[in-house]
């Protein structure tokens, strides 16, 4: 079985009747059956539940969809007698279902995996499939996955961003009008599957970067240790360049331990003064010194940090996202002018660093997106004496380093989530000045609603409310982008109460 797999490395190898189990229903799971019956694989689909579209599409593609618990191996699985299983990211490598393929020496891949296998589908003029360029981080991903696609699309590839942004790269790879570049962002759990792969037609990446680390999905992975791990697989077989942020040092580490291909260059980044081989700013201006010429004596201007203020891109942590992105770019030949203007005409996505309004000299902003403490970090210094509003789902993180560090510059902390305890009792014992309030969830109202009549009361003249709560959503919220909706929906209807 295994010599048949190895020798499945394109899209148009024998895939036929190839015995294929997919592991969840949800998006990349529904891409990852609909690619397998199109080369002929006979295909089961598991999941404990699935979407009414989804559960009537399985069957319309050709795959058989069983619903139930998976708490346990189902009988239909071990009947099914799989010769691969694609597990849709969210399975943990403790899952029962996951250590049972181990055990049973099934080969065990992620969507990502598979989309490398079969990336020659559509191929560029050439003859060659699209090159695939990696982003991961414990912060920043999709916006740096955002920003690379736009830097060279502005360059005049055809470039597609994809992966954990939401867009299914196995839906990129089949896209019949073609790209020149995949930029792919990966989480932790889609390199922990990648990592395990030591068959015919791993990746490489054309380049690749890890923006930061810091302790994040610990329970699902089980160690700081093992989430390091998954994240330095972002290296591995990189061809041009490894980009690594400078003031991390984890990054630089995993660069110097890659097993990379001859010639690929290790490319640095920070808001610094750059090395010869580095991306970096001098006096408020962004320049590369990496891909140039002349770079031992001179650098290439890419913006400023003036420009970027007037588009709302001057936040530390977006510059830096900035920096890396562009890096990317350059190292497949974007020119410094058409990454100069493509970032005039940039914009973030929504919960990310997002002023919602600004009234009665309060600057309300949405950073829902930051669920975990790195990002929060990031947002609290770049909003020094904001009310900041934090908490919920914290995921087996422990919050105190953040607390006692960036914390202490809070002007005051608003607690909101189920698991509150851990939050109050680090700003107890390391941020014991910082003024601290708490929303329950027996609070008479909606939870933002609180928290909005909370921090105006707190605010006294100007000021900066600041939602970062280092944590997931999930225990009060559908999402990260449902918890800021009802920040942002709670926001304007205060104003509307105060003006009328």
């Amino acid at each position: 079985m295994s010599g048949r797999l190895d020798a499945l490395t394109s899209w148009h190898a024998d895939w036929s009747g190839l015995r294929a189990a997919v592991l969840g229903l949800s998006v990349t799971g529904f891409s990852a059956a609909d690619t397998l019956t199109e080369l002929g694989a006979e295909v089961l689909v598991l999941s404990e539940s699935a979407s009414e579209e989804y559960a009537r599409l399985v069957p319309v593609v050709g795959a058989r969809l069983e619903l139930g618990p998976l708490d346990e191996v189902p009988t239909a699985l071990t009947k099914f007698a799989p010769e691969v299983i694609i597990a849709s990211p969210g399975f943990a490598p403790s899952h029962p279902v996951i250590r049972w393929a181990q055990e049973a020496d099934v080969a065990l891949w992620g969507d990502i995996e598979l989309a490398w296998r079969v990336r020659d589908k559509v191929v560029r003029a050439d003859g060659t499939p699209a090159e695939w360029m990696l982003i991961t981080g414990t912060n920043g991903k999709t916006t740096t996955t955002q920003l690379t696609a736009t830097l060279l699309t502005a360059g005049g590839l055809r470039a597609a961003p994809c992966g954990n942004i939401g867009v299914p790269v196995l839906d990129a790879v089949r896209d019949p009008g073609g790209f020149d570049v995949l930029v792919v962002e990966l989480s932790s759990h889609q390199l922990w599957y990648i990592g395990r792969s030591e068959a015919a037609g791993q990746l490489v990446p054309y380049a690749s970067t890890c923006l930061n680390l810091a302790d994040d999905h610990l329970v699902w992975h089980g160690s700081a240790d093992a989430y390091r791990a998954a994240k330095a697989v972002v290296y591995r077989n990189t061809k041009v360049a490894c980009v690594y942020n400078k003031a991390d040092v984890a990054t630089r580490q995993m660069v110097e331990e890659a097993d990379v291909i001859e010639g690929a260059r290790a490319i640095g980044f920070d808001l610094g003064t750059p090395g010869p081989s580095d991306l970096g700013a001098v006096d408020g201006i962004l320049v590369d010194r990496a891909f140039h010429d002349d770079r031992r004596n001179s650098a290439l201007e890419l913006t400023t940090v003036d420009e970027l203020r007037s588009v709302g891109l001057s936040a530390p942590h977006i510059v830096q996202n900035i920096l890396a992105a562009s890096a990317l770019a350059r190292s497949i030949g974007v020119e410094p002018a058409a990454i100069h203007e493509a970032l005039q005409g940039f914009t973030l996505d929504a919960h990310r660093i997002q002023l919602i309004a600004e009234y009665a000299g309060i600057r309300w902003i949405d950073d829902s997106k930051a669920t975990n403490p790195h990002a929060a970090a990031s947002s609290l210094r770049a909003h020094p004496g904001a009310v900041w509003v934090v908490g919920g789902d914290l995921k087996g993180v422990d919050l105190a380093e953040l607390v006692a560090g960036a914390g202490t510059t809070a002007g005051a902390a608003i607690v909101i989530g189920v698991d509150r305890e851990p939050v109050l009792t680090a700003f107890r014992r390391h941020a014991s000045l910082v003024p601290v309030f708490e929303v329950t969830p027996g609070d008479t109202g909606d939870v933002m609603d609180r928290v909005v009549e909370l921090a105006a009361g707190i605010v006294d003249g100007e000021g900066t409310v600041l939602l970062a709560p280092a944590a997931a959503s999930f225990d009060q919220f559908a999402s990260y982008a449902d918890r800021g909706e009802r920040f942002a929906q709670a926001v304007r209807a205060w104003i509307e109460r105060d003006g009328s």
